[in-house]
């Protein structure tokens, strides 16, 4: 199983979105996506998203809160532990790396994210994120193609109204 973290950072009401549209092989092509990526060796999940929101958009953050585990299974990428942060921020993005290697970033507000085009998972854990629920686990099971098969919060199946399907 990979180890991934995952982080929304919050300035002004809005949250910093990744727009993948860069890489060829991308499991994440066309999504909207938080900052992150995956634990090094020797690495822990804090220094792995620290090192990550540095290397993708050059800030610094503070308030940096792990807010829940997201266990993703996905069968056409092979399965996933992701440790899932928020954390807030006063700089801008320098110019340079509004357009990286991996896709474009973008300041939105936090009342338009349903809005982009996002996993259907994430649709399950962006509103426990805005209502500031303690931490969290979500278990996220993917069906071959990308469509969301079944959620769990806290080892309790999910109904699909609950899921945001």
């Amino acid at each position: 199983m990979r180890l991934t973290t995952l982080c929304y950072i919050e300035k002004d009401g809005c949250w910093l979105m990744m727009h993948r549209v860069k890489k060829r092989q991308d499991e994440n092509a066309g999504k909207w996506i938080g900052i992150g990526g995956h634990l090094e060796e020797n690495e822990s999940p804090e220094e792995c998203v620290l090192r990550e929101i540095r290397e993708e958009t050059g800030l610094e953050v503070s308030g940096l809160r792990l807010r829940g585990l997201i266990t993703f299974i996905l069968p056409d990428w092979g399965n996933e532990l992701t440790f899932l942060y928020t954390a807030r921020t006063c700089e801008e993005v320098p110019p340079d790396r509004m357009d990286g290697p991996e896709g474009v970033l973008r300041w939105v507000p936090v009342s338009e994210v349903d809005r982009l085009s996002l996993w259907e998972g994430d649709r399950v854990f962006l509103p426990l994120l805005r209502e500031q629920r303690e931490c969290f686990s979500l278990k996220l099971t993917y069906l071959p193609g990308g469509a969301l098969e079944s959620a769990a919060l806290d080892g309790k199946a999910l109904t699909p109204d609950q899921a945001g399907a």
